[in-house]
């Protein structure tokens, strides 16, 4: 049994998914794996596996048939999720990749905010 999660080693259970902190549009940093220092749009969130797809980063080739005259067969590249601990958000005023820090406006909203610059990041 893991020691925090709670489920049994080789059960083929995942845990609880964790809050992103991420959102589709974000301009992101790849800071691990083989596209590492790469930057590019969050196209897709995937929730439940925590994973987002990046724009023209992580291609894979896909081997598609043919179904019928209309729909030709051939090797199709496409943008594969990665996961979102290997990604960090960059702040579109200081340029820079950053965590993200959370914070209450005036109206009650929460909102997401730089934590080099402290810039409201959410407009």
């Amino acid at each position: 049994m893991g020691a925090k999660t709670g489920i049994k080693a080789g059960s083929g259970e995942r845990p609880a998914r964790v809050p992103s902190r991420l959102k589709k549009g974000d301009t992101v940093l790849v800071i691990a794996g083989r596209e590492k220092g790469k930057t590019g749009k969050v196209l897709r969130m995937i929730p439940e596996k925590n994973r987002a797809t990046v724009e023209r980063l992580n291609i894979v080739k896909r081997h598609r048939r043919g179904s019928g005259p209309q729909q030709v067969g051939g090797i199709v590249e496409k943008e594969s999720p990665i996961d979102v601990s290997n990604l960090m958000l960059v702040c579109h005023r200081c340029n820079k990749p950053t965590r993200v820090g959370a914070k209450r406006l005036d109206d009650g909203a929460r909102a997401r905010t730089c934590r080099r610059c402290g810039e409201i990041i959410d407009r």
